[in-house]
C-alpha cells in the first residue's frame, strides 16, 4: 500500500502511552472501502489460506480477540491493515517500502507460479504458492503473541519460512515499546526498536538508517534479524562501505541498512522523501528546514529515520500530520504560496486515496481491560476526523463496521468518500466547517474516553469531585452506557458482581470479560451515535457551500 506511518514511543507522547499511525493509502486510481470489525476466537481460521498467494498455513488453536480494520470487499484476502488484540498488543501492516535490485538478486521475493499445463499432461507443472504479505501478517501474528517483542520474533519466523512476494515495513507495539519491521527480500528481516524518547517518520521507502548487529546477535534490546543476515550481507557483496574490504559490519557492529538494502531514485525524491522531511519539520520546528542552508530539504536521502521531538507528541500531532498537504510550505496543494507547479510538486500525506488511517494507543496508566483505544478515520484525512474506540470488544458500531458496495450515507465510509469529494474543490469555502467538525468530535473523544475510563475504575468522574466513586448511575448520566454489575478488583481490572474475577485475555468467555466488553461496546456505539449525527451534519454544510459555488450558480432569482 501507498502508505505513511508515524511511530512514537512512550517518553516522547504527552501521557506516556506508545503511540503507532499509519495512512492506509491505496494504489492509483484505486478506493478500497474500509470496516471496523472485532474477531472472535471461534472466528479465527486454524487452517488459512492465502487469497493472493495462495500460501496455505497451519495456525494454532489458541487465538484471542482483537480488533482491525480490513477491506469491506471480496477479492483481495482479509488485509487487516491494523489491530489491536485483548492482550493490548497493536500492530499495522503495512508500509510499502522498495529493496534495491543487489537485494532482489540475492535473494528474490516468493511469487505465486500459476499451473502451467493440465494436470495428466506431460508438461503438466503444479502450481507453486507464493509467499505471505500484507494481506496475511496481522491474522498470522496479531492474535497469537503477548508482547511486542514476541510479535517480532514470530514475525520473523514466518518470514524466514514461507517467504514474502514484497517489501514491507511492519509496526508492533505494547504498553512499553514500538517495534519496526522491514522486509529484506524475499525471506531476510531486520527490526529495530524505536526508542523511548523518539518518533520515526516513514514515507514508502526502506528508512531503518543504524542497525547494530552485535546486539541483535546478542541481547536483542533493540535489534533484531534473521538469522544469517550477516552471511547475507558478506556472501552477496552487499556492504558498500569504504575502506580495506568495505567496513566490515560483521566486524564493526553497526551498519546503515537504508544504504545497504534500501533505494535512492528520483522518484523517492517526488513521492517519498518529501513526506518525512515535512513530519520532522514539524516536529522539530526550531531547526532550519527552509533556508538554501538547511540540513535537510524534502528530497535530501539522509533524514533520519527516528529523531527526539522538541515537544511531547499529542493526538493532535498526529491527526495533524496523517491528514496533512504540505501547510505553510510551496508545496501545499491547496496553498496560496509558491507556483502551480511547486503546488503539485510532491505527493502529500493526506492523499485522496487514503482508505483508513488508525492511530494504535496504548495507555499504561489504564487497567489491562480498558488500556487500548483505536483512534480511527475513514477516508481522505484532511476532511475526515479521528475518533476513539476501546478495541477490548467482540463486536463494532454498525456506522463502521458495515460499509458495503454501495454508497450509502449509513456509512462513515462512504459519507467521509463524499464530504472529500465535495469539499476538495472549495478547499478554504469548506475549510472552516471541517474545523470545527474536527475539533468537535475530537474533544467529544477525549472526553468520552476520560468518562468511561473513570468510570470502569471506579475513579472521580467529569463533574464528581475528588474522591467520588462513579456509579453505574453517573455513567448513564454522563455517556448513556448501561454497565451494571461491574466493578474493579484490587489489581485494577474490571470484574463482574456474578463471577469470581479473571484475566479476560485468558478467559474471553468469562462472564467478567462479558460484562467489561458490554461496557466498552456501549461506550463504542455512544461515540459513534456522536460521530454519525457530527458526520451529517458536515455532509449538510458541504453540500450547501459547494452548491452555491457550481458553476452553473446565478444569483438573480425570480423572488
Amino acid at each position: 500500500m501507498s502508505c505513511t506511518t508515524l511511530l512514537v514511543g512512550k517518553s516522547a507522547t504527552i501521557d506516556g502511552s506508545t503511540m503507532i499511525a499509519r495512512n492506509d493509502d491505496s494504489g492509483s486510481g484505486r478506493y478500497d472501502p474500509k470496516r471496523f470489525i472485532a474477531v472472535n476466537p471461534a472466528d479465527q481460521p486454524r487452517h488459512y489460506r492465502s487469497e493472493l498467494s495462495h500460501v496455505s498455513i497451519e495456525l494454532p488453536d489458541d487465538p484471542c480477540r482483537y480488533s482491525i480494520v480490513p477491506n469491506a470487499l471480496p477479492g483481495r484476502g482479509i488485509l487487516a491493515e491494523c489491530g489491536i488484540s485483548e492482550r493490548n498488543i497493536a500492530m499495522s501492516a503495512t508500509e510499502t517500502i522498495a529493496v534495491n535490485e543487489r537485494v532482489l538478486g540475492a535473494d528474490p521475493m516468493v511469487e505465486l507460479q500459476a499451473a502451467q499445463g493440465k494436470p495428466g499432461d506431460a508438461d503438466y507443472r503444479p502450481e507453486v504458492p507464493g509467499g505471505i504479505g500484507e494481506e496475511d501478517f496481522i491474522t498470522l501474528v496479531l492474535p497469537y503473541v503477548r508482547s511486542a517483542r514476541e510479535g517480532v520474533r514470530r514475525l520473523g519466523e514466518l518470514l524466514e519460512r514461507f517467504g514474502t512476494y514484497e517489501a514491507n515495513g511492519i509496526a508492533i507495539s505494547d504498553v512499553d515499546n514500538v517495534w519496526y519491521v522491514e522486509t529484506i527480500g524475499g525471506h531476510h528481516w531486520i527490526a529495530k526498536r524505536v526508542p523511548d524518547d523518539c518518533y520515526a517518520a516513514i514515507p514508502n521507502q526502506l528508512g531503518l538508517d543504524d542497525f547494530d548487529i552485535e546486539d541483535a546477535f546478542g541481547d536483542a534490546r533493540d535489534h533484531m534479524c534473521s538469522a544469517d543476515l550477516v552471511e547475507f550481507i558478506r556472501e552477496n557483496h552487499l556492504d558498500r562501505g569504504m575502506g580495506s574490504g568495505g567496513s566490515g559490519v560483521w566486524r564493526a557492529g553497526t551498519f546503515n541498512p537504508r544504504t545497504l538494502f534500501g533505494t535512492r531514485t528520483t522518484k523517492d525524491h517526488i513521492y517519498n522523501t518529501p513526506r518525512a522531511w515535512y513530519m520532522e519539520r514539524y516536529l522539530n520546528p526550531s531547526e532550519d528546514w527552509d533556508s538554501p542552508a538547511a540540513r535537510y530539504t524534502p528530497i535530501s536521502d539522509d533524514i533520519p529515520w527516528c529523531r527526539r521531538p522538541e515537544n511531547r507528541v499529542t493526538v493532535e500531532d498526529v491527526a495533524f500530520l496523517m491528514a496533512s498537504h504540505f501547510e505553510d510550505t510551496p508545496y501545499d496543494p491547496y496553498g496560496t504560496r509558491g507556483t502551480d507547479e511547486t503546488r503539485h510538486r510532491y505527493r502529500p500525506i493526506g492523499i485522496n486515496r487514503t482508505g483508513q488511517m488508525g492511530l494504535l494507543q496504548i495507555r499504561p496508566y489504564e487497567p489491562e481491560v480498558n488500556r487500548s483505544v483505536m483512534w480511527l478515520q475513514y477516508g481522505s484525512g484532511p476532511f475526515t476526523t479521528l475518533t476513539p474506540f476501546y478495541t477490548n470488544v467482540r463486536d463494532t458500531p454498525a456506522y463502521l463496521r458495515d460499509t458495503g458496495a454501495e454508497v450509502s450515507t449509513d456509512s462513515f465510509y462512504w459519507t467521509s468518500r463524499i464530504i472529500a469529494a465535495l469539499a476538495d474543490p472549495h478547499y478554504v469555502s469548506n475549510s472552516n466547517a471541517i474545523e470545527h467538525y474536527r475539533e468537535n468530535v475530537m474533544s467529544r473523544g477525549h472526553t468520552h474516553i476520560a468518562r468511561v475510563d473513570a468510570a470502569l475504575r471506579g475513579a472521580a468522574g467529569a463533574g464528581a469531585g475528588a474522591g467520588h466513586a462513579v456509579s453505574c448511575a453517573d455513567i448513564e448520566d454522563v455517556e448513556g452506557i448501561k454497565h451494571s454489575g461491574v466493578r474493579m478488583d484490587e489489581t485494577g481490572g474490571a470484574v463482574s458482581d456474578v463471577a469470581n474475577p479473571a484475566n479476560p485475555a485468558d478467559s474471553a468467555g468469562s462472564a467478567d470479560a462479558d460484562a467489561t466488553c458490554d461496557a466498552l461496546e456501549q461506550a463504542n456505539q455512544r461515540m459513534a451515535d456522536y460521530l454519525r449525527a457530527q458526520t451529517q451534519e458536515l455532509l449538510g454544510k458541504v453540500l450547501y457551500t459547494s452548491s452555491n459555488l457550481m458553476r452553473n450558480a446565478f444569483a438573480m432569482s425570480d423572488r
